[in-house]
């Protein structure tokens, strides 16, 4: 089980974390990008996922710029909350916040980046703009078509659903066209939020091979 902690980002604002780190010496470090819902129960349990695989994992609370402690469930209600604090972030200052915790992990050794729905879209920018990371994984960034030209600075991975329509197949294929430096995977009969088990879109074999793969790609890039 992981605990909360402080990261203090350069601006001076201070953001709750989830840490959770593995039994022994730690392969590398991890940040774990939530979701619209927050650091949740799901975003939680990924995180010490991937600590037992031997990663010092860190989660940043980015809605902690516009609501403090914010975690939520999946129902519509919810959902349309989530979309409408993400609305109120600030592109810069949410970069500042994944900067701090990028430091945070960065204890461990080398950082790779994972982002989940708004985290995937999250992920893709700070692979772009943000020095220290060896690798980063977007998972069906549903904003990405928006950032189709930035241009990544580490290796990334990419994990979409055929049946997702955030980012629909065809936005997705745009992007891995534009960027044929990174690996892009689709999964047949997946759609949005397909990793995260406490939806009603989770698709088990989706979600447990982009796990394997992502998995490997932290082991060749982080160790």
């Amino acid at each position: 089980m992981g605990r909360t902690i402080e990261l203090k980002a350069d601006d001076g604002h201070t953001l709750a974390a989830y840490l959770a780190e593995p039994a022994g010496t730690p392969r590398g470090g991890v940040v774990v990008i939530q979701e619209i819902f927050g650091v949740n129960r799901h975003i939680r349990a990924v995180a010490d996922g991937f600590a037992a695989d031997g990663y010092r994992v860190v989660a940043p609370a980015l809605f902690d710029r516009v609501r403090r402690g914010y975690e939520a469930g999946y129902s519509q209600p919810e959902i349309q909350a989530g979309v409408e604090l993400m609305q109120k972030l600030d592109w810069e200052k949410t970069m500042l916040d994944v900067r701090a915790a990028v430091a945070e992990a960065a204890k461990a050794g080398k950082v790779g980046i994972v982002g989940y729905c708004f985290g995937g879209t999250v992920a893709w920018v700070a692979a772009a703009r943000l020095s220290g990371l060896a690798c980063a994984v977007p998972y069906y960034g549903g904003g990405m078509p928006g950032f189709i030209g930035e241009k990544p600075r580490c290796p990334v991975m990419c994990h979409f659903g055929e049946l997702d329509q955030s980012p629909t197949p065809e936005q997705a294929r745009a992007i891995a066209a534009a960027h044929p430096e990174i690996a892009a995977y689709f999964y047949a009969g997946a759609g949005h939020g397909f990793n995260c088990d406490q939806r009603a879109s989770f698709h088990a074999p989706s979600a447990a091979l982009a796990r394997e793969r992502t998995l490997q790609f932290f082991r060749a890039h982080l160790g």
